[in-house]
C-alpha cells in the first residue's frame, strides 16, 4: 500500500469503530468512515476536546453535520505548493481526498521529467486535485466533470493556487460522450486520469456503472492517446473492487497500444496518534518506460 505520508496542513488522527478522526489545518472533523472496523475506543469521547464537527448518517440514507464548534463556510488547506478549498458537504464529503496526494506526486514528477509541453484529460475530474497538480508541473489540462457544481469549485481551486492564467479548459459534460466527440474531432491527449464512480449519471441523466462500462471507456479512450504517452490512471473507491482489475484492464487496452508499466495497489493514510493504517481506495496505474 503507498501511503500518503508527507502532508502538513492535513493528519489522520485516528480511526476506530467505524469513524476517523481528522485534521483539516486547524479544523478537526469526525466521519465516518467504512474501513474502520477494529476497535480501540469511542473517538468521540476520547477526543471530545479537540472535534469541531461530526457528521452522523441517517438510517434513511444520508445524513448531516452537526457542529460542536464554529466552523469556516469555507477554509484552505496547502499541499506543497497546491492550495484547496475545503467545506463541508453532504454525505460527509469535504471536497478533497487526502489519500490522493500519492497520485499528485506520481504526476507531477511525471510531467516535470518531460522537456515537451503535456496535454492531459481529467475525466470525473471531481473538485480538480489532479487538475491542480498537473498545470502546477507544466501541463495543459482539460477537466471534465458531469456536475457543474464541481467543475466551478475546480475552477476555485485553480485559482487559490495560482494557475488561473494557465492552459486549462472546463467541460460539465457526460464522460463518455465526451471521449467520443474527441475520437471524432482527431484530438489526442498525452496523459488520461479518471476516478469513475461505482455508479452515476451523466448531464442528460445517462447511467454510468463503474462493472458494465470501465472497460469500455477505457478502450475508447486508447483512441485519444497520442503517440508517446505518458500515463495514464485510474482511481476507485468501488467497494469491493481489487486493484488487480484495473491492473488487467490497462494490460488488456493501453498496453496494447503501446508497451509500458503497469502498476495497482491500495493508497492509503496512517493515523499519528494510533499508527495504523487506514485503506482509502485503489489505482491501476499504466506509464511510459523511460527509454535507455
Amino acid at each position: 500500500m503507498k501511503v500518503a505520508n508527507t502532508w502538513k496542513d492535513y493528519e489522520l488522527i485516528a480511526s476506530s469503530n467505524g469513524q476517523k478522526l481528522e485534521r483539516w489545518k486547524d479544523i478537526y472533523l469526525l466521519r465516518p468512515d467504512p474501513q474502520a472496523i477494529w476497535d480501540q475506543g469511542d473517538l468521540f469521547e476520547k477526543y471530545r476536546s479537540l472535534i469541531h464537527a461530526v457528521y452522523y448518517r441517517s438510517n434513511k440514507g444520508g445524513g448531516h453535520w452537526e457542529n460542536l464548534k464554529k466552523v469556516p463556510g469555507e477554509w484552505q488547506i496547502n499541499y506543497r505548493n497546491l492550495t484547496f478549498n475545503i467545506k463541508q458537504m453532504g454525505f460527509k464529503h469535504t471536497g478533497l481526498f487526502p489519500e490522493q496526494a500519492i497520485n499528485w506526486d506520481f504526476m507531477m514528477d511525471k510531467i516535470k521529467k518531460e522537456k515537451r509541453k503535456i496535454k492531459v484529460l481529467n475525466l470525473f475530474a471531481y473538485t480538480g486535485g489532479a487538475t491542480v497538480a498537473c498545470l502546477s508541473a507544466g501541463a495543459s489540462v482539460t477537466h471534465v466533470d458531469s456536475s457543474r457544481g464541481m467543475v466551478e469549485w475546480c475552477k476555485e481551486n485553480v485559482k487559490a493556487s495560482g494557475y488561473e492564467k494557465a492552459e486549462v479548459r472546463y467541460l460539465v459534460d457526460d464522460v463518455v460522450k465526451f471521449v467520443k466527440r474527441e475520437i471524432r474531432r482527431g484530438n489526442h491527449y498525452d496523459a488520461i486520469i479518471m476516478d469513475p464512480p461505482s455508479y452515476g449519471r451523466g448531464t442528460n441523466k445517462e447511467v454510468w456503472n463503474i462493472e458494465k462500462d470501465l472497460n469500455n471507456l477505457v478502450n475508447l479512450c486508447t483512441e485519444i492517446l497520442s503517440d508517446e504517452p505518458l500515463f495514464f490512471l485510474i482511481n476507485s473507491y468501488t467497494t469491493g473492487l481489487s486493484s488487480t482489475v484495473l491492473e488487467n484492464i490497462l494490460t488488456l487496452t493501453v498496453n496494447k497500444k503501446k508497451q509500458g508499466k503497469i502498476t495497482c495497489g491500495e493508497i492509503g493514510l496512517k493515523g499519528t496518534k494510533d499508527n495504523l493504517t487506514l485503506p482509502c481506495g485503489i489505482y491501476g496505474r499504466w506509464e511510459s518506460i523511460d527509454e535507455v
